[in-house]
């Protein structure tokens, strides 16, 4: 045993209660004062918790935010500012700075024929932006001027180095017109099975109520002359996305369908991608761009689809995983390479 623990082993038996009960009421208040583990450094304690509370006042009463917030501040405007050493009058004093002008050496000047020299002297700054662009000094224009000169045989710029500053004018792109189809005439095309009816476009009509969609989709059940079926950013929901499914299983003449940047959810696409298994007319599927991502589960019900279904030949959507998009690449691959040994038969 070290002389450490002999040490300690005195200390064993010795009754702590006892001590605590001889100790004065002074006595006792020093000692929880020592007790207290108290780290003025730490920042992450609160200010009250960092060192011993020694305040001995009672509190005046309670806190009052608002009235403290005026004494603060009327004691800052009380306090009288500090005046400056020197006062500010607004005098310039000393000589403004101007750079002394450098002198090229004899060794670095640039000597040219005379018939250069009397070209250059007489070159408006159109020749000279061109001319510094043919020598590559692209940095003293546009890259609309740089290209312009060096593509075309003849001075394209009119305005010359100091258009530099100046940004590229472009011709304003106009807004699509509004989609004139008229709902109505539509769906009572599609119900009367109109032969000259071999599109239908409703892209871009966020207006469209959701029975009529569906009343839609339940006209093309029957038509057999519709090719084209686009419901591009019509609002439409999973409502439209079953009735979609339901049409998808009866319809044997559709071959392009098109329902992207809609608010169709995993449940409607799933929908719409077991019907198409059923359906061996449609060559062209885009469901891409709905309002939530519809989950693995899809994808790979997607990557499926095109594998078991040799007549989508397109079909529109970003895969987030590697998986479903290698699987649904070769099967393009392979859809397109079937479509054209058919062709050659």
């Amino acid at each position: 045993m070290s002389s450490y623990q002999k040490e300690l082993e005195k200390y064993r038996d010795i009754d702590e209660d006892e001590i605590l009960r001889t100790l004065s009421p002074e006595e006792l208040e020093q000692l929880d004062c020592e007790l207290q583990e108290m780290d003025p450094e730490n920042m992450l304690l609160p200010a009250g918790l960092r060192q011993r509370d020694q305040t001995k006042k009672s509190p005046t009463g309670p806190l009052d935010r608002e009235a403290l917030l005026q004494y603060l501040e009327q004691q800052a405007l009380e306090v009288k500012e500090r005046d400056d050493l020197v006062p500010y009058t607004g005098e310039k004093k000393g000589k403004p700075y101007i750079q002394p002008k450098k002198e090229i050496p004899v060794q670095e000047q640039i000597t040219l024929e005379p018939e250069l020299e009397e070209a250059l002297a007489h070159a408006t700054d159109a020749e000279m932006c061109d001319i510094a662009a043919i020598l590559g000094m692209y940095t003293l224009m546009s890259n609309k001027q740089y290209y312009d000169a060096i593509c075309s045989g003849e001075i394209c710029n009119t305005e010359g180095i100091s258009s530099v500053v100046q940004p590229d004018k472009y011709k304003p792109v106009p807004d699509e017109p509004p989609n004139p189809t008229n709902i109505e005439e539509i769906l009572k095309s599609v119900r009367s099975n109109d032969k000259e009816l071999e599109e239908v476009n409703l892209n871009n009509i966020q207006d469209i109520p959701i029975p009529m969609l569906t009343e839609l989709c339940e006209a093309m059940k029957t038509n057999t002359h519709v090719r084209s079926f686009s419901l591009v950013a019509t609002r439409s929901g999973d409502p439209v996305a079953s009735a979609v499914a339901d049409m998808l299983r009866e319809n044997r003449s559709l071959q392009s369908l098109n329902i992207e940047s809609n608010f169709i959810s995993s449940t409607g696409l799933m929908a719409v991608l077991k019907a198409v298994r059923e359906n061996a007319t449609l060559t062209e599927l885009r469901v891409d761009n709905q309002r939530q991502w519809p989950g693995d589960a899809v994808e790979m019900e997607m990557a499926t689809v095109l594998e078991q279904c040799p007549s989508i030949v397109r079909f529109g959507y970003h895969f987030t995983q590697q998986g479903p998009r290698t699987r649904a690449a070769q099967a393009m691959t392979r859809n397109n390479e079937l479509r054209r040994q058919q062709k050659k038969r």
